[in-house]
């Protein structure tokens, strides 16, 4: 899921598996999380909290508190991959699992149907918890670990949770670095087939 054109630069992305790289997905291109407002809109659209859970209590303080917590987890997750240790994040992300994460309850919704709801409503200290947790689940799990991937795409630092059949999947998305290796693909398959044509072919393909 994304907010607008999963092309556009700035765009919150929640395509790689888990909401702790969700969190990583917020630095590429570019800062993703410059606002307050931002940071609400990829709380709420991560899952992190229920649709429709108010989030009035989110100050400036937030926005530091979760990068803080993207770059430790972010240090962890890379150290993993590359099999090399980085004990001073693991210590950083097991100090913010501390906290108890937000409470989940069932109520009552408009419809009579049973709906999720946070009680009472998160502050900052329990959200993070609740995604550092989930780091640690992810991180400490041989099953999930085995299907961490550094996209294969141009330049491109995400990771994500393959979950594909034969964990055969490439790109952190098909339809943004996907679709960027396809179109360089037949790029260099024109310019190859161009490069290979006798003199004056290239007038003719044209």
């Amino acid at each position: 899921m994304a907010l607008g054109s999963p092309t556009a630069p700035y765009d919150l992305r929640f395509d790689s598996g888990r909401i702790c790289l969700d969190l990583l997905a917020t630095t590429h291109p570019g800062e993703r999380l410059d606002s307050l407002d931002r940071l609400r809109a990829w709380i709420t659209g991560s899952g992190l909290v229920p649709a429709g859970t108010p989030l009035a209590g989110a100050d400036p303080g937030w926005l530091p508190a979760f990068r803080e917590l993207r770059g430790n987890i972010g240090q962890l997750v890379r150290a993993e991959l590359e099999g090399r240790p980085a004990d001073g994040a693991l210590a950083r992300v097991n100090a913010a699992a501390r906290q108890a994460p937000p409470a989940l309850c069932a109520v009552r919704g408009a419809d009579g149907g049973l709906v999720r709801r946070l009680r009472p409503l998160p502050g900052c200290e329990e959200l993070l918890a609740a995604v550092a947790r989930e780091a640690i689940e992810l991180l400490t799990d041989p099953g999930a670990r085995v299907g961490l991937r550094q996209c294969e795409g141009y330049n491109c630092p995400l990771v994500y949770l393959d979950t594909s059949r034969g964990r055969r999947r490439r790109w952190c998305s098909s339809e943004v670095c996907g679709n960027r290796e396809r179109v360089a693909r037949h790029r260099r398959r024109t310019a190859l087939a161009l490069g290979a044509a006798p003199p004056g072919a290239e007038r003719r393909i044209r």
